[in-house]
């Protein structure tokens, strides 16, 4: 019988590994550039401006403090407080941040 927040194949829901074209395996979604949209000229990915409202998630430890920290020097500041939730095994935290001209914006 599969533990608690598994699947019979002993697997959490929704993390599912794939193969990249090189054979690596990785998390769907998975990435450091996910603020980076596609849309350059003739199909080549171009940086585009920074999203105004980026939600971080990560678990509760070192790591997630570093990517609150470096959004924060990327010039993004705190959207609300932490969140922070059980996925039955770890401690998992969530941190909106926004650019400071949608806080000015008032929406």
């Amino acid at each position: 019988m599969p533990s608690p927040g598994r699947a019979s194949n002993g697997r959490r829901p929704g993390r599912r590994a794939t193969r990249s074209p090189t054979g690596n395996r990785h998390r769907r979604g998975a990435g450091n550039a996910r603020h980076e949209r596609p849309g350059g000229r003739n199909g080549e990915n171009a940086v585009s401006e920074k999203l105004p409202y980026r939600l971080l998630t990560g678990p509760d430890d070192r790591s997630f403090c570093e990517k609150v920290s470096r959004a924060i020097e990327d010039g993004y500041i705190l959207y609300g407080p932490p969140s922070m939730t059980h996925d039955g095994e770890r401690v998992v935290c969530a941190q909106a941040v926004i650019l400071p001209h949608i806080a000015t914006a008032g929406g």
